[in-house]
């Protein structure tokens, strides 16, 4: 584990014989060098008795790996693929807090058999922000709508289920629903 135990001890300007003292049970300096340095693995226990001597959570103290940026090699456009004029990358999708997915097992509407798609939960009161965008919705019995949201009155919810013929159907007072804002599609 990368830790940041040295940066945090120099920002609060003290020694490691003082954070050695500070600590409960109190330790020796040379254990908090091998902390630091990475000589000596780092637990949950020794993490949270060396945040405790800093005054921090043990959260400032892990320091997590660099998400790896991706180089965009090409613009595509309606003429084909551009070199971009400018270095541009972008950052693989990573998980928030909050979302939820969809695994399609069967090709439906637009989506293909294994076709990933990231949900963001709304409460009530976000319900609007999502007209117009594929939504799941909770029904009962542990059943789930997946559909485009179309229109919202009061507390209910206008939904198009995907597919050819497909009837409009309305969920009346859904405790929350997931937004669709991520396609992951393998090729």
């Amino acid at each position: 584990m990368i830790t940041a135990i040295r940066e945090v001890r120099r920002a609060k300007g003290l020694t490691l014989e003082e954070v050695a003292a500070r600590c409960v049970p109190p330790t020796t300096a040379q254990t908090v060098g091998r902390l630091e340095m990475g000589t000596r693995t780092v637990s949950v226990g020794w993490l949270n008795r060396i945040a405790a001597a800093l005054g921090v959570d043990a959260a400032d103290l892990v320091k997590l790996p660099e998400r790896p940026e991706i180089p965009v090699a090409a613009l595509l456009e309606a003429g084909g693929a551009q070199a971009p004029r400018r270095t541009a990358t972008i950052v693989p999708p990573h998980a928030e807090p909050g979302m939820v997915a969809v695994v399609v097992t069967a090709g439906v509407g637009d989506y293909r058999t294994g076709d990933e798609i990231w949900c963001r939960t709304l409460a009530p009161e976000g319900f609007g922000g999502a007209l117009n965008r594929d939504v799941l919705v909770p029904r009962p019995a542990g059943r789930f709508l997946f559909a485009r949201l179309i229109g919202r009155e009061g507390e209910r919810l206008h939904l198009l289920p995907f597919g050819a013929g497909a009837r409009q159907q309305v969920v009346a007072d859904p405790p929350w629903i997931a937004e669709a804002i991520r396609l992951v599609r393998p090729l």
